[in-house]
């Protein structure tokens, strides 16, 4: 036990020592088990606590809650797409196959890391997505797709954000949050007009899902092929085998969901 406690102790250290200072004051960014407590906590109630605890109950009524939480979605991906307007894609300095990490002490700098962090913050509450599903007994919708996309975005957003917050890793974060903003008010509307759900343009939503991956993925071969960019080329080798996954995920469902023969779908 002592072996581990000092193994894991080493771990903290060396974050401590490489991760971005910028960053390290920020709420949940010192140390990476505050995240994997949340994430522990959200598989155990998604997965067993939670469907254990509505088993004999009827679906919670809080539709008046998701319709809020939705409202505050929409707006914090509207200030990424906002913030990666302003202080990047209209900036003189910009190049498409290459964002390096700003480390300057100026506004732009700071506005960067600030953005980043919120959205790290915003992968954080898309875990109610879920915790909201189960509540109210959809079960249908808590699925594989669903728990690994919003695991694995958080950890790697955060192990990224904490060492390298800006960067390249920007493009996917502002296309994603683009989503994001049309996905989140969508779902809002879901909420207003029920009728919308069965909507004949719903499934333009996943196709925009689609997108987004082969996007940041074209663009992330770019720069890993670039030999004048400085962005850490090891982040990209990581992110984009994850980026195909994602990819054939989605694809996965939207064939089910939509490219299946009228009469055998539900």
């Amino acid at each position: 036990m002592s072996v581990l406690y000092q193994k894991v102790s080493d771990l903290l250290q060396w974050i401590d020592k490489n991760g971005d200072s910028r960053i390290k004051d920020y709420w949940l960014m010192d140390s990476p088990w505050p995240v994997l407590i949340i994430l522990a906590i959200y598989l155990y109630f998604v997965l067993k606590a939670g469907p254990k605890f509505m088993k004999y109950r009827s679906p919670f009524k809080i539709d008046g809650l998701v319709m809020v939480y939705n409202v505050v979605q929409v707006l914090f991906s509207a200030y990424l797409v906002k913030e990666a307007f302003q202080w990047i894609w209209f900036k003189d300095d910009y190049k498409i196959t290459c964002i390096e990490i700003d480390y300057s002490d100026t506004d732009k700098a700071r506005h960067i890391v600030g953005a980043a962090w919120t959205y790290f913050f915003s992968k954080v509450l898309d875990l109610f997505d879920t915790i909201f599903f189960v509540l109210r007994k959809k079960e249908s919708q808590v699925t594989f797709l669903h728990i690994y996309h919003h695991t694995m975005v958080l950890m790697f957003s955060w192990g990224i954000i904490r060492f390298y917050p800006g960067g390249q890793i920007i493009v996917f974060g502002t296309i994603n949050a683009f989503v994001h903003v049309v996905m989140y008010s969508y779902y809002f509307l879901t909420i207003l007009k029920p009728e919308y759900k069965k909507a004949w343009w719903k499934k333009y939503l996943t196709q925009l899902q689609l997108i987004q991956f082969v996007i940041a993925g074209l663009h992330g071969c770019a720069t890993l092929l670039a030999t004048d960019c400085n962005y850490p080329k090891f982040i990209l080798a990581i992110v984009l085998p994850q980026d195909l996954f994602m990819f054939i995920l989605f694809w996965d469902f939207y064939k089910k969901a939509y490219k299946q023969p009228k009469n055998k779908l539900t």
